[in-house]
């Protein structure tokens, strides 16, 4: 298994901090955020290579920081150069498929997110139902289910739907930019650009996938920290106090 680490984006929202500095390389707890997600993962020692998809602006720096991990790290650059100008999240991921032939499961992050719970429990319940799984949570706030993407879900996980940015949002159920690809969806993901499955949000993705095979949907064990401006990453800094 390969884990892709999404980290093209160029955070405007987090300047100056971002302006010359990669947000997934921003310290919580005096580590790194990219460092909470690969230790994490790398405990459960399924996944032979972490792959970080970056631009042409942070490129170097992934790369001096990818020189001091002990973990098996690759770093892509998409080559784009600017906010306006980047690829989208799902087309990054076909870049890195094409780049490096990935043809195994593969399992797809935001490199700029926290947890408080271990991402090892996500994939061992991915293993265990044998499909391409999401991750979801309850958000009782409407506004915010229209900001992100919402599943609705039957009695056995199995994803119904799923809608990135709902105007009018079917169910409480957001979901957090982490997914699990079986190998046979991996090659589906050219084909999803194909017949025009969104690019910009990685959910996309996963919205036209769940129209042509099964999904299923864990509930999150516990918190998601998402860093989106400078008031989220001071308040992460505040209450994150690790995984567990």
């Amino acid at each position: 298994m390969k884990c892709l680490i999404l980290a093209a984006g160029y955070a405007t929202r987090l300047y100056p901090l971002t302006e010359n500095f990669p947000k997934p390389l921003l310290k919580v707890q005096s580590k790194p955020i990219l460092d909470w997600l690969i230790e994490d993962i790398n405990s459960l020692g399924l996944v032979n290579e972490f792959i970080v998809i970056s631009n042409q602006k942070f490129y170097q720096i992934f790369k001096d920081w990818a020189k001091t991990k002990r973990q098996n790290v690759t770093i892509l650059n998409d080559l784009t150069t600017s906010n306006e100008t980047r690829l989208g999240a799902v087309k990054d991921i076909q870049f890195a498929i094409d780049a490096l032939k990935i043809d195994e499961e593969l399992l797809v992050i935001a490199g700029d997110n926290l947890l408080d719970f271990s991402l090892t429990k996500f994939i061992v319940y991915a293993k265990n139902k044998g499909t391409s799984c999401i991750m979801r949570y309850y958000e009782p706030n409407i506004e915010k289910l229209k900001k992100t993407g919402v599943a609705e879900v039957d009695q056995n996980d199995k994803v119904l739907c799923l809608t990135e940015k709902p105007l009018e949002p079917k169910s409480n159920y957001a979901c957090p930019p982490f997914y699990f690809y079986k190998k046979d969806d991996v090659k589906l993901v050219k084909q999803g650009i194909e017949e025009g499955c969104g690019v910009d949000a990685p959910g996309s993705f996963i919205a036209w996938l769940c129209t042509k095979t099964i999904v299923h949907a864990m509930e999150m064990p516990g918190k998601r920290y998402d860093i989106g401006n400078l008031e989220s990453y001071e308040k992460v800094k505040e209450e994150f106090n690790g995984i567990n």
